[in-house]
């Protein structure tokens, strides 16, 4: 601890790095702020009750207003939050495997890399541009026309404005933070907005095991233990991966044939997961389909439509598990290429021992990954539909999402990949890594 202590002073002497967090803690503290400033011309109390009482059962509305840090319930400004960018994304990304201009672009480096995220942008608008209405449309089925202090048509247009405005304003924050904080600054945007659930929720559940005498003080203690142990599993899920030892041919050095190199040895690491949270992100997508035949006026299509869109009900979780780990397969597919990374192998003189540069070393690859890409998204599966199982045990919906899902995996992964920034920048200036033993290291003249 003592250790750990002397890294975060570490941390506040380098200037550079302490100015990139206390940059990226203003940036997420502007966002919540900006999640708490309602939408004009409506009673906003009306609103907010009638939207929290939509979301506070879980379900799909209760996991966005989680990724949203309840904006979307709180009838906020950026009640649609980052997401569309993050639909935006996916799309853009998928389409690079198909569209050859895209392709092109990703080839093309930094300018190639700048056009994209053009691109992004503007899909960005189009998606919130579907999204927005939707919402509003909803918020016009909660409450009653007396609620409105504006007329129809104005408030649609005044509230498809600034909902188009406050995810542009989102995306800005986010981008910002990416390119002069610290970390990916759309994924700590997601983050922080979960964790500003997660204080609510805790009470939430803690008053619930107290007065209802279901467990008291000790059951309470035995669901934060539970917790830390699927955060751990959830550690090992995001950095687990199969080295492929890789060797490197003997290389003479300045021409001079009686002084060789001896051949580097290295490895590839695959991952045991991947591909990350998409393929939970592209399951929840198809999952929004069965809340549609929720609506139909044949009763056993309804049936079926509400059996298939109650996320903490038996055939909701076995379907989502197995969509989760077709698509865990197909991101795996089309993300990791087996065929360039054998080619470029090749070209620089590595292999992988016993296995013939090339083709055979693609299909080897190929073939290994395939075989770790099964327990990953297994896990992957388990982790998902890990709140619905928890739930079971008595446990309150808001806080059942934070034992799993996509919440849960986000929170890890940003976390790592943040710390593993700030680790490369202490290493840089002689530190020793934020979650590294040691002392401090002397620079180098």
């Amino acid at each position: 601890m003592k250790k750990f202590i002397q890294t975060l002073k570490d941390i506040w002497t380098i200037e550079e790095l302490r100015n990139k967090i206390l940059l990226t803690l203003g940036f997420m503290a502007i966002y919540r702020f900006a999640a708490q400033v309602p939408l004009p011309g409506i009673d906003i109390t009306v609103a907010q009750a009638a939207l929290q009482n939509q979301t506070s059962g879980g379900g799909i509305l209760g996991l966005l207003d989680m990724f949203t840090g309840g904006a979307f319930a709180q009838a906020s400004v950026v009640a649609l939050g980052i997401m569309p960018y993050i639909s935006a994304s996916i799309v853009v990304q998928l389409m690079g495997i198909a569209v050859p201009y895209l392709q092109k672009l990703q080839k093309d480096g930094e300018s190639g890399r700048k056009k994209i995220n053009q691109i992004t942008r503007w899909l960005t608008i189009a998606i919130t541009m579907v999204q927005g209405p939707a919402y509003i449309t909803n918020i016009y089925q909660l409450i009653p026309s007396s609620a409105f202090y504006i007329s129809g048509s104005m408030f649609w247009i005044s509230s498809m404005v600034i909902l188009t405005a406050g995810t542009i304003f989102a995306m800005w924050l986010g981008e910002k933070i990416t390119d002069k904080g610290i970390g990916n600054g759309i994924s700590l945007l997601i983050m922080i907005g979960i964790i500003a659930r997660f204080p609510s929720s805790f009470i939430q559940e803690a008053v619930s095991k107290i007065t209802a005498s279901n467990g008291g003080l000790i059951m309470i203690l035995i669901e934060v233990i539970m917790w830390f142990l699927v955060i751990l599993v959830c550690v090992y899920l995001v950095t687990a991966v199969r080295r492929i030892a890789v060797q490197y041919a003997r290389k003479t050095v300045a021409g001079n044939i009686k002084n060789v190199a001896s051949g580097a040895r290295d490895y590839i690491p695959l991952k045991l997961n991947s591909s990350g949270v998409m393929p939970i992100i592209f399951a929840q997508a198809i999952m929004f389909a069965p809340a549609l035949l929720a609506r139909s006026e044949n009763d056993m299509i309804k049936s079926i439509g509400i059996e298939f869109s109650n996320m903490f009900g038996l055939w909701y979780n076995v379907l989502f598990a197995l969509l989760i780990i077709i698509f865990s397969y197909f991101y795996t597919a089309i993300t990791i290429p087996t065929n360039k990374m054998a080619d470029d192998l090749k070209r620089s003189g590595g292999f992988i021992p016993g296995i013939r540069p090339g083709k055979d070393t693609a299909e080897m690859l190929d073939r290994v990954l395939s075989l770790i890409t099964f327990p990953g998204s297994l896990f992957l599966a388990v982790v998902a539909i890990l709140p619905a199982i928890v739930v079971k045990f008595g446990l309150t919906h808001s806080w059942a999402l934070f034992y799993g899902g996509t919440s849960l995996l986000i929170m890890v992964g940003v976390a790592i990949d943040t710390i593993q920034q700030i680790n490369s920048h202490l290493l840089n200036r002689h530190y020793d890594g934020l979650m590294k033993k040691g002392t401090k290291r002397k620079s180098v003249a």
